[in-house]
């Protein structure tokens, strides 16, 4: 793995939530990071059929448009009984003409699994993928996978997305129920962190 040594990182997100949470989990190696939004770099249009190739996409943006080194990162949910849906399509499903809303995006997975017959435990998986990229075109992956099943109704008022109907293996309660500390311990996303924290090492 090629260890990262530039002092200066360009987050590909616009996302605030997101950028504080690894501006934090990189603050101790005292690298300067800053964000796409923070730069008024537009989004670019995600095209792609997989997480990585998502992430890529928002990573080579950044990267063409600034010259910097790039962390981009492309989650969501896969649902077994729906064959691995909505898989990168997750916001997509909670896309409606006033923002998103993800009441509508956990119904209609939920009566996809019920209209299918679905057995229980609906198992499911959040997934996390996390790009490094190099202003030479370099780049490092790194994957997080926080296992689990889905639930219904709605449970818990914390959290965001799918988090009301997701329980993660080995507990008894939903993301949502869950306090912020507690969830970010085990989450896909931070499972994805701390492997990439190594090429900070």
């Amino acid at each position: 793995m090629r260890k990262f040594t530039e002092r200066r990182l360009l987050v590909a997100t616009h996302n605030a939530g997101k950028l504080d949470e690894i501006r934090a989990m990189l603050a101790p190696h005292g690298i300067e990071v800053t964000s796409a939004g923070e730069m008024g770099l537009p989004e670019p249009v995600e095209t792609e059929d997989s997480f990585i190739g998502n992430a890529r996409i928002k990573a080579r943006a950044a990267m063409l448009a600034t010259g910097l080194p790039v962390l981009a990162d492309d989650s969501g949910i896969t649902v077994d009984g729906l064959d691995g849906a909505p898989g990168v399509y997750t916001a997509d499903w909670a896309e409606t003409p006033n923002g998103r809303d993800f009441m509508q995006a956990m119904t209609r997975t939920w009566s996809e699994l019920e209209a299918r017959n679905a057995p229980e435990p609906r198992t499911a998986q959040f997934r996390a993928t996390l790009i490094l990229m190099w202003p030479d075109g370099h780049e490092e992956i790194f994957e997080g996978v926080a296992p689990g099943h889905l639930v219904w109704p709605p449970r818990g008022a914390l959290g965001h997305g799918y988090d009301p109907i997701f329980v993660p293996e080995g507990h008894d309660v939903t993301y949502a129920q869950m306090q912020p500390s507690q969830k970010n311990a085990i989450s896909h996303r931070a499972r994805a962190f701390q492997k990439l924290e190594a090429a900070f090492a």
